[in-house]
């Protein structure tokens, strides 16, 4: 007797991953380790900036991630070396029938300087996305982190309404918790619209940066023209910005026009955007 043959439905998917490391030499900061399996790359370190700061922008090929997929990035920044860590543009997530997920862990050694400044993560409506990110800070480690997400694309008239987001941020100076946080947002969650949750908004960013400014420099971070719902809060040892927008690019604007004043500040550089920011 012939049984029919069951129908089985494979979706492919990708594991990813990224690891990276840093050292100074001198006054030069040279990438020291350069691992990576799958489709997640660097493209060549620059020095924009002269040799002190190594600049890498983090490439994944296929464009953007699915049910499935897994993406695990690491990097380590030695004792006095300075690492820039951007991407060439939007992380976007795709509408699935699973999770997919993205693991990041962060060291930055006594010394050191991590600038991680992504452009922003696009979540599509029934995308999966899970995000956790780890950042661990030895001694007097500085730290200048952003993220922008967005829910849906509104400019094609795509709402958020099926799937969900969720992520995880933990940072820690010397194994003390220094910053905890979990999102999790669900496909036409009342939270969208509620004005104590997105208002509408579709976009939101954050930025945390080790250290603390004095009340003229927080006034006029404040005072920065911009068309985003935004504020900043001092903490002990850290500097909260947070933001709503209607558009990734404006608040990827207002982060790009505070770093540019507290970069100074905090980190003692001049901000110099990169190139790939503008292309």
């Amino acid at each position: 007797m012939n049984l029919p043959v069951p129908t089985v439905l494979f979706t492919p998917s990708w594991h990813a991953e990224l690891e990276l490391g840093y050292a100074r030499f001198g006054d030069t900061t040279r990438p020291v380790l350069r691992r990576h399996q799958g489709p997640l790359r660097v493209q060549k370190h620059l020095y924009a900036e002269g040799p002190e700061v190594c600049q890498h922008i983090i490439v994944h090929p296929p464009g953007g991630i699915a049910g499935g997929d897994r993406l695990d990035i690491a990097a380590s920044v030695g004792t006095d070396a300075w690492a820039q860590i951007t991407s060439p543009g939007a992380a976007k997530w795709y509408r699935a029938a699973g999770p997919a997920y993205q693991q990041l862990d962060l060291n930055v050694a006594a010394g050191a300087t991590l600038e991680w400044l992504p452009q922003e993560t696009i979540i599509f409506s029934a995308a999966q996305a899970e995000l956790s990110t780890s950042i661990n800070l030895e001694g007097d480690a500085r730290l200048f982190y952003w993220d922008v997400v967005a829910l849906g694309r509104p400019a094609s008239g795509e709402r958020f309404d099926v799937g969900h987001f969720q992520a995880r941020l933990d940072i820690r100076r010397n194994g003390q918790l220094l910053w905890h946080e979990r999102q999790r947002i669900v496909g036409n969650d009342g939270l969208l619209d509620s004005p104590i949750g997105l208002d509408g908004q579709p976009v939101f960013a954050t930025l945390l940066v080790t250290g603390e400014i004095d009340s003229d420099l927080l006034e006029r971070c404040r005072s920065l023209p911009n068309d985003v719902r935004g504020d900043l809060t001092q903490l002990p040892g850290l500097l909260v910005a947070r933001c709503l927008a209607s558009e990734a690019l404006l608040a990827r604007g207002w982060l790009i026009d505070l770093w540019r004043l507290l970069r100074p500040a905090l980190l003692g550089r001049e901000a110099v955007p990169p190139r790939i920011w503008s292309t």
